[in-house]
């Protein structure tokens, strides 16, 4: 029998942790794996009788006993022995010591590299204090291994047990299941039901029903009196969640067909593709346990780190009231309150939120708004609109139509409406030929032009304001924006923003159109909306064209266009949890110092010699690679130099994108100082050897 790791917790003290622990210990260990009881913190001792002379000492039975089953020195079982019967942060204090979670982890791991799996035994309840400031459900969480729930049969277990499993879900632990411990011959009737009570109230399994063993010593163990119940432990299902990775690789393989992605080199990755099973912090864990910082925030979503207790907390305390319900003629309270957020913070007098589930759905929306306000506001000819070369808005019918790039949209060409392409501020390649800012925005001549013909006939322009992210973050130069937007307002042209990208920090503002003071009649917003969590988008409009929708029915004003999933509750409260973060955490002020910080350690990489250009703004970096820096001249397709750097800054730990030969960093706004060194570095130690031709 395979076991991974696993927490003993239980619903109180004295509810007979330490013999489920040996149970599971000498079931594993008979089944031949390499087992280690760990029972970080003991207290509670006895005195041990003065013998040839020496001092009384503290005698741990737990510890002690634990040590006889399993043959491993109670040094090893118990970081922290506290004699007097307290809690632990008490017991601690009065030891003159505090309980340190990161120490209790050291040695968990190090115990973990030594044997097969670790039977963790906590102390007391999942709320029982470690410290002034950790219980020990926080060392649970920090361990992050699966639980198993040791409970009593009787009267008050419902209660107890209820309160724990809820504790540890809030938290975001997987529960493996629970045990019945001090389980009668002849039960009463609670004892006789409650356990079946307990699988249906908390969905949870009962691994095993222990009866009670009296005068339980390491004698009788030796005699076998534990033995003789390990048939009473079923540890089938406390194998840790998760699933089979071989099965799911060849699933991978002979199911999957992964976006973006060129199939046949895909499926020639060696040993074989990187399969991500958990995220911690700012890093993703593979199934071989290999630790990766998440340099691109997962593409481009994350915004606080992975497992971050608040958005987990938010997310599970809905579910426990919801997960879904519909918002065509009904409402939800996340959605609701969502609205009002997103409407305080947006940039300018945005009033009114329409959700969908992502960029592509949103940028639908806007165009479609577009559209009908104009034929509702009396003037039916402005159908059309405008974009830019470059320019991605998401892969819907209607957002290729306003797309610019042509490796993504040229064979949907029969598909699309045309609306009119305008050149993109791509300075380091301007066709033109000039240079910022002796240019004086040359490249918005055409859009000034069109408008002066044919103002009259377009609805709105469609922009990704400051950088255009799929495009290789091309970054528009300062004023750029502001002289669009002049443009669309003087000759009565709707902007349409596209954040998506851009939106929820990514810039060093939290919308990339505050950088010039812009407020756009229609701004879209999605990724970064849910901390990465969660699919979710929004498209807030101005109030002039909101009130050009209302009406009677039989006006057909009703803008007739909505998605199944629209203002999912769930999402909408992991967005309102991402909102909330952002403001107590002055997320936008770390932001601002860590993109400077970015900007520096970006520096060296521009001595590289095909790196052509490196563009930043805030945290969304691309790195142009060129095969001759004096005559920009790029690198043949054919050499994959860009896919070549990202799969070797995974020899250093660093998960990156290629956007072409564009290598783009775009690492979530939680990234430490530390963590943003270590991610250039490796980006720039790749790019090296790939150059090198290592």
């Amino acid at each position: 029998m395979k076991l991974s790791s696993c927490f003993v917790l239980g619903t109180d003290t004295g509810v007979g942790k330490t013999v489920v622990t040996a149970l599971m210990t000498k079931t594993l260990l008979k089944g031949g794996l390499r087992v280690v009881p760990f029972k970080p913190v003991a207290t509670g001792a006895v005195l041990a009788p003065v013998f040839n002379g020496q001092s009384p000492s503290h005698i741990f039975e737990d510890t002690v006993f634990l040590s006889k089953v399993s043959g491993v020195s109670p040094e090893d079982i118990s970081l922290y022995q506290l004699p007097k019967p307290l809690s632990p942060h008490l017991a601690a204090a009065a030891e003159s010591v505090r309980i340190d979670t990161s120490e209790i982890k050291k040695k968990f791991l190090a115990l973990s590299r030594r044997c097969q799996a670790v039977v963790v035994e906590g102390v007391g309840g999942a709320l029982v204090p470690l410290n002034q400031d950790e219980f020990l459900i926080d060392l649970t969480v920090l361990l992050d291994i699966p639980v198993v729930i040791v409970a009593r049969p009787g009267l008050g277990t419902l209660n107890h047990t209820l309160l724990t499993v809820n504790a540890c879900e809030h938290r975001g632990l997987h529960i493996a299941g629970l045990i019945i411990n001090q389980y009668p011959e002849k039960p009463d009737e609670a004892e006789r039901t409650n356990p079946t009570e307990l699988e249906n109230l908390t969905g949870l399994p009962i691994l095993g029903k222990v009866p009670i063993i009296r005068g339980l010593s390491v004698e009788k163990v030796r005699e076998g009196e534990l033995e003789n119940h390990l048939n009473s432990l079923d540890l089938a299902g406390a194998r840790p969640p998760g699933f089979n990775h071989h099965r799911a690789l060849t699933a991978d393989k002979n199911y999957v067909w992964h976006p973006f992605t060129p199939m046949l080199e895909y499926l020639a990755e060696k040993p074989h593709p990187l399969m991500i099973v958990k995220g911690k912090g700012n890093y993703l864990i593979d199934n071989e346990d290999n630790h990766y910082l998440d340099g691109v925030s997962s593409l481009w979503v994350n915004v606080h780190g992975h497992r971050q207790k608040e958005l987990d907390q938010a997310v599970t305390s809905q579910l426990s009231k919801i997960a879904h319900s519909t918002m065509l003629g009904l409402t939800n309270e996340p959605a609701s309150l969502l609205a009002e957020e997103l409407v305080n913070i947006a940039p300018g007098p945005l009033t009114r939120v329409f959700y969908s589930d992502s960029g592509s759905t949103a940028v639908e929306i806007g165009l479609k708004v577009a559209f009908q306000y104009w034929q509702q506001a009396g003037y039916p000819k402005k159908k059309e609109f405008v974009s830019f070369t470059n320019a991605y808005h998401g892969d819907t019918i209607g957002a290729v139509s306003v797309g610019g790039m042509e490796l993504f949209h040229s064979k949907f060409e029969p598909l699309l409406f045309k609306s009119h392409l305008m050149p993109s501020a791509y300075c380091y390649r301007c066709p033109r030929g000039l240079a910022y800012p002796a240019c004086r925005f040359d490249c918005l001549k055409p859009l000034e032009e069109l408008f002066e013909k044919r103002s009259s006939k377009i609805a709105a322009v469609v922009l990704e304001p400051k950088v255009q992210a799929a495009a290789g973050i091309l970054v528009q130069p300062p004023g750029y924006l502001r002289k669009l937007a002049d443009l669309c307002e003087r000759h009565r042209v709707l902007l349409i923003l596209d954040e998506v990208a851009t939106g929820f920090g990514r810039t060093g503002k939290m919308f990339a159109c505050q950088h010039e003071g812009i407020e756009p009649d229609i701004l879209i917003l999605a990724k970064g909306i849910t901390g990465g969590y969660l699919p979710l988008a929004a498209t807030l409009f101005k109030e002039f064209i909101y009130q050009a929708f209302l009406g009677r029915f039989e006006e057909l004003k009703t803008f007739f266009h909505g998605h199944t999933y629209t203002g999912n509750p769930l999402a909408c409260a992991a967005s309102l949890a991402n909102l909330k973060l952002f403001r107590e955490k002055d997320v936008m002020g770390s932001v601002e110092k860590k993109a400077a910080k970015l900007k520096e350690l970006l520096e060296p990489l521009q001595g590289i010699e095909w790196v052509g250009d490196v563009r930043q703004l805030g945290f969304m970096v691309g790195i142009e690679l060129v095969k001759d820096k004096g005559s920009k001249e790029p690198f043949e397709a054919g050499e994959r130099m860009g896919r070549r750097v990202i799969l070797k800054a995974r020899e250093r730990g660093v998960i990156i994108r290629p956007l072409g030969d564009v290598v783009v960093l775009m690492p979530p706004l939680s990234i430490s100082e530390e963590e943003l060194a270590n991610l250039v570095e490796a980006t720039k130690w790749a790019l090296v050897k790939v150059g090198e031709g290592c």
